[in-house]
């Protein structure tokens, strides 16, 4: 009896623990089973870093069949935010990587789709095929309606935006003029604008002594086209410059060394900023506009002016780009 009672006094207590152990095991599995079930919420994508400053941007990006970063993404729908796709128009001798090291990035981490073309090129042959913009600026804006009906097919948008440089902001003028292009073209925003073109190519016709014509130059059929006096330029003031349904937008610097004088990117009737007068501590030169964080804001809040942010006034230096980095 006294063996019976022990055993019978032992057992009960055993119960209890494998119980509680069973418990937790079964709780353990359900946890694991509920967490593998759950949906997992997508990270969201990484910020694509921004640089300030042209040249090393270029430099980076000047490889043969290469994109700005955050540009070119053939799947990208825009959104309700921002329902135009962004077309950048690259400048003189300059490519889709190459120019755009900083609105590339920056408009793809603001939420916009963001394309960009090389146009006129002299041969489609390394190394020819990095310098664009050399081609006759009509047979270039042949190039760039191609590349904006490509756009709003793969897109499914009714229009674009499109921010030029330079030349980017003279040759498009073409398309919108003669090519129909401003029916499919909602903001056109130059930088380092050169609307009336520039007076350095007097230097060239000069050389020329009247033996070629602007147009017949060879190799670089676009360099003389920028005169003011060229029939490309002539052509394109003949009864107005600007079209109707089309906001322009101009952005230009007092130290400008290529679009002489800077004055020629002011166009009447359009929105018309000289950087200077917005920022006194932004020295962007021709190339440095394009990298200036002062410019990005300005151009950001054309863009979206319901959504229009401060401008917070950062020093930039001629080509270097920034000093220090600003905030945006």
């Amino acid at each position: 009896m006294e063996r019976l009672s022990r055993r019978t006094a032992t057992r009960p207590a055993a119960r209890p623990a494998g119980l509680l152990a069973g418990v937790l095991v079964t709780a353990v599995a359900l946890l694991a089973t509920l967490t593998l079930a759950a949906p997992r919420a997508s990270a969201a994508p990484e910020p694509l870093p921004v640089p300030y400053g042209f040249v090393p941007g270029a430099l980076l990006n000047g490889l043969p069949g290469a994109n700005a970063a955050g540009t070119n993404d053939w799947s990208c729908k825009p959104s309700k935010a921002h329902p135009r796709p962004v077309v950048l128009v690259h400048g003189f001798a300059g490519n889709r990587a190459t120019n755009w090291p900083t609105f590339g990035p920056l408009l793809k981490n603001e939420g916009y789709c963001v394309f960009a073309l090389t146009y006129g090129v002299a041969a489609d042959v390394v190394p020819v095929n990095l310098l664009g913009g050399v081609g006759d600026m009509r047979a270039s804006a042949g190039e760039l309606k191609v590349f904006v009906d490509k756009v709003l097919k793969a897109t499914g948008a009714g229009k674009v935006d499109l921010v030029g440089h330079s030349e980017g902001s003279l040759m498009p003028n073409w398309y919108l003029k003669y090519l129909g292009g401003a029916k499919k073209v909602h903001h056109f925003i130059g930088l380092g604008s050169a609307f009336g073109g520039t007076n350095l190519p007097v230097l060239f016709e000069r050389l020329l002594n009247g033996i070629l014509a602007p147009e017949q130059v060879p190799v670089c059929q676009a360099c003389l086209q920028f005169s003011p006096k060229s029939q490309f330029v002539r052509q394109l003031h003949e009864g107005g410059l600007m079209q109707k349904g089309v906001s322009y937008t101009s952005i230009v610097t007092r130290i400008d060394e290529l679009v002489i004088p800077y004055t020629n990117g002011i166009l009447p009737g359009a929105r018309n900023y000289v950087l200077q007068d917005v920022c006194p501590q932004d020295l962007s030169d021709h190339l440095q506009i394009v990298s200036s964080r002062n410019v990005a804001r300005i151009v950001l809040n054309t863009l979206d002016p319901k959504n229009a942010r401060k401008l917070t006034c950062v020093p930039v230096l001629p080509v270097v780009g920034e000093l220090v980095p600003g905030l945006i």
